[in-house]
């Protein structure tokens, strides 16, 4: 018998497997380099016209025509405008869809006819499909959008790579770019609660940077095979092309007599509240600086109110209920808490009765509502339906002109958004907003909370008495104490809410289950 021979096949199967380990290795490295997803994201910006001639991009106007599947001629405009402006318009025949971000909220005209501002999932859909076409991509990072690789895929029966982004609200959009030419040939992204694909082909260049020349737009069932007629940058586009029409606008009642009723009216609604207990559950998320989930919680606590403040009691933590021992130190905390809670309620009674039998004014503690009519003005005032309620609806925006001294009037000054009020309950019961700019806290040094931090705040008219909270959603970017910043989203849900006839406190209400409680249900 031959040894060599029988070990020839060995030899060679064994270089067989080496030299495709070795392509594997190559392939691999090749692919891993194409997977990097700022990689992916340079290419595309070079290939686009460069950061330079991106960065100059203040508008851009896209227009075109397209014909629908059953034979209708329409109009596509598309208008963008920095910092983070949105108009996307679809016109057929007397259908006139549109979806707009004005910087402030998010609005829409559907094909009724009928306008209505967004809210929840799709009011921040719309603003963040704002944040990413006036970004360019050019810096992620600096948006606080994460980038993430999905993988390898077919567009047009092409090969494509998938990126996922995601902004700093946690909305998500696909991207697709071509590997050849780096261009973007894909998005797809849920947009105001509907689901749209949209894709590009036959680029080219307008003052020095490559716009698609053909659109092909998925919107819900419907489909749009777009030509681009005329793609400009940087023409003038004035504010009032998004903000809401001005048609379907009220005039706005006195907002200082408004304000200073719901002021006035504060006290009555912190007592009326004292009659409601229930439970909330909060749900916390930190994440990398790509994006990704670095810790996660969730707690749920049986709530009640002493003039107007939330007294919270934990009773399960990432779902399970607290044992013991823990119950034991949570009700005590709980109960130092309404201690001190009580103690700095007589001490500030006490002062404002001195100041009214020495015939002073009344030195707030904290300020209010007011500070907004100072540092803010307001715009696109319009009347809509909210929970079944008719509410005012109107934007606020930074009031340029007003110079802020204390600390709540810069805090007031650095926002933006939309608020609803109901005007016959004296409550606000909707408000959204985010900082438009760093808000530093002792020059910087304690803390800074960075721009685009936002949150939502949002209440239920409960036996057609009070509105009491249901939702509030925090989207924090903050430094503090020159450490290393962080990002959290933070998502708190109220529920169960129950009312008590008996005003009078004895023991801390147990969790639901527990038995007992601090108030009799009615």
């Amino acid at each position: 018998m031959n040894p060599m021979g029988t070990l020839a096949p060995r030899r060679l199967y064994v270089v067989h497997l080496l030299g495709a380990a070795f392509l594997c290795l190559v392939a691999s490295s090749r692919l891993a380099c194409a997977q990097e997803p700022r990689k992916i994201v340079e290419q595309y910006v070079k290939a686009a016209g460069g950061s330079r001639a991106l960065s100059k991009i203040q508008t851009l106007t896209i227009e075109g025509t397209f014909t629908t599947d059953d034979g209708k001629s329409g109009t596509y405009t598309l208008d963008t405008k920095l910092p983070n402006r949105y108009y996307l318009e679809l016109l057929v025949g007397e259908q006139n869809l549109i979806e707009a971000y004005n910087g402030k909220s998010a609005w829409r005209r559907d094909s009724a006819g009928e306008f209505g501002t967004l809210v929840g999932s799709d009011g921040m859909q719309l603003e963040a499909a704002a944040q990413y076409y006036n970004s360019r991509l050019l810096n992620p990072k600096k948006e606080k959008m994460a980038l993430a690789f999905v993988g390898n895929a077919q567009v047009r029966g092409k090969d494509a790579l998938e990126l996922e982004v995601t902004s700093g609200t946690g909305m998500k959009r696909r991207v697709f770019f071509d590997p050849q030419t780096h261009l973007i040939v894909k998005e797809a992204a849920t947009v105001g609660g509907v689901e749209e694909e949209t894709v590009y082909g036959d680029y080219r260049t307008v003052d020095g940077v490559k716009l698609p020349d053909e659109i092909e737009l998925h919107r819900g069932g419907a489909r749009y095979e777009i030509t681009v007629t005329r793609a400009i940058i940087n023409r003038t586009i004035g504010e009032r092309v998004f903000d809401f029409p001005k048609k379907s606008q009220v005039e706005l009642p006195d907002l200082k007599a408004l304000f200073k009723e719901i002021d006035d009216n504060q006290k009555t609604i912190d007592k009326l509240k004292e009659n409601y207990a229930g439970t909330q559950t909060e749900e916390e998320t930190e994440y990398e600086g790509d994006g990704k989930v670095k810790k996660r919680e969730t707690r749920e606590s049986t709530f009640f109110y002493l003039d107007g403040d939330e007294i919270t009691t934990l009773v399960k933590k990432d779902g399970k209920p607290l044992d013991e021992k823990e119950l034991e130190k949570e009700n005590e905390r709980v109960r130092k808490r309404i201690d001190e809670h009580q103690k700095r309620q007589a001490k500030k009674e006490a002062k404002e009765e001195k100041a009214r039998e020495e015939g002073k004014s009344e030195d707030k503690d904290e300020p209010g509502i007011e500070v907004f009519l100072r540092a803010c003005q307001f715009v696109n005032p319009r009347r809509e339906r909210f929970r079944g309620q008719d509410v005012l609806v109107f934007d606020f925006e930074p009031n340029p002109e007003f110079k802020p001294h204390k600390l709540a009037e810069k805090l007031a000054q650095k926002l933006a958004g939309v608020v609803w009020i109901d005007e016959k309950a004296h409550d606000v019961a909707r408000l959204e907003a985010y900082f438009v700019g760093d808000m530093k806290i002792g020059g910087g040094l304690l803390a800074n909370l960075q721009r685009g931090t936002s949150f939502v705040f949002e209440q239920a008219f409960i036996n057609n008495e009070v509105w009491l909270p249901t939702y509030m959603e925090a989207h924090i970017g903050a430094r503090v104490l020159l450490l290393k910043g962080f990002k959290i989203n933070e998502v708190i849900r109220y529920s169960d809410y129950r009312k008590f006839n008996v005003e009078t406190l004895s023991t801390i209400a147990k969790p639901k289950g527990a038995g007992g409680g601090s108030r009799n249900s009615s």
